[in-house]
């Protein structure tokens, strides 16, 4: 397996310490990662502000330290905008996945990492589930001019079940459009990782980590001298190794699938120890070793 750094762990969205691009990818270069996934957004790779040309020269810099572009990170959510359907706001979505197919092209990768949608008040289930394929069928489509794949991960509401998922997918139905199932939503949501894992692993060539302490939560009753249990338990983002999720089955049912591909880190909310540059370096390198096991 190839081991990727998503530069939304830079971009300060947390309170953690925020790099430029640039700065990003020197450090994702320091740090001895293969690969390097970039945020498709500000304060990084906004279509809004880097052109085709800024991405020939990102791409040199790339090239330059020894890295490939593993995805960029588009932010989708096509059922979004439901108070205002007089905005073409899925088409504003289709034509920015585009535009970053285009620039991924440009930094060497093959992959535009996107989302499904979150579910919404007032539209009937499969209203949403439907507009969704629709919308990545022309994704995948006009991603496919600059020989770019679509990833769906599996982190929204439409389709985030492994089941569900793989489902879509087939639904889809396009060669240059893939899974890109995460540990992190299966696990919480208490699905089995092996079962999941043999189905999606011969799909997929990209997963997203990060660990975290499941934290669970009580409300005091002071008329009872006792407390009620609070669902859902909160979620720290801890270490590699040091959290709850069950990354051994996972990585293990992977591997034994037949997986290879480019596992990539992220630190994308608030973190136990801080957000100080120092401690997400920290991090990152905990990550690399604690891929060895499986390299």
């Amino acid at each position: 397996m190839k081991t990727s750094l998503f530069t939304v762990s830079f971009a300060g969205l947390w309170g953690q310490h925020r790099l430029t691009l640039e700065e990003a990818i020197d450090t994702v270069a320091e740090l001895g990662y293969e690969g390097i996934e970039i945020m498709g957004k500000r304060p990084h790779l906004s279509p809004l502000d880097y052109s085709v040309d800024d991405c020939k020269r990102l791409r040199e810099q790339i090239d330059a330290r020894g890295l490939t572009c593993s995805a960029v990170a588009g932010y989708t959510h096509f059922t979004g905008g439901q108070d205002a359907t007089e905005v073409p706001i899925c088409d504003l979505q289709i034509d920015y996945i585009t535009q970053l197919a285009q620039l991924a092209s440009v930094l060497g990768a093959d992959l535009v990492r996107i989302f499904t949608s979150y579910e919404v008040e007032g539209m009937p289930f499969f209203t949403q589930w439907q507009k969704n394929v629709r919308a990545i069928h022309e994704c995948a489509d006009r991603a496919a001019n600059f020989g770019v794949t679509v990833g769906v991960q599996n982190h929204h509401d439409i389709a985030v079940h492994t089941k569900s998922l793989k489902q879509f997918i087939e639904m889809v139905d396009r060669p240059n459009v893939i899974p890109m199932w995460d540990c992190w939503s299966p696990h919480l949501r208490g699905e089995d990782l092996a079962a999941g894992a043999k189905m999606m692993a011969k799909q997929m060539w990209f997963t997203t980590v990060a660990d975290y302490a499941v934290l669970p939560r009580a409300r005091y009753l002071p008329q009872l001298v006792n407390y009620e249990n609070v669902q859902p338990p909160a979620v720290l983002a801890v270490p590699m190794g040091d959290g709850d999720l069950d990354y051994r089955t996972f990585f293990d049912s992977l591997v034994a699938e037949g997986f290879d591909g480019w596992v990539s880190y992220e630190m994308c909310s608030p973190v136990r120890d801080g957000g100080e540059l120092e401690t997400l370096k920290s991090y990152a390198k905990q990550f690399l070793d604690y891929m060895k096991q499986w390299n």
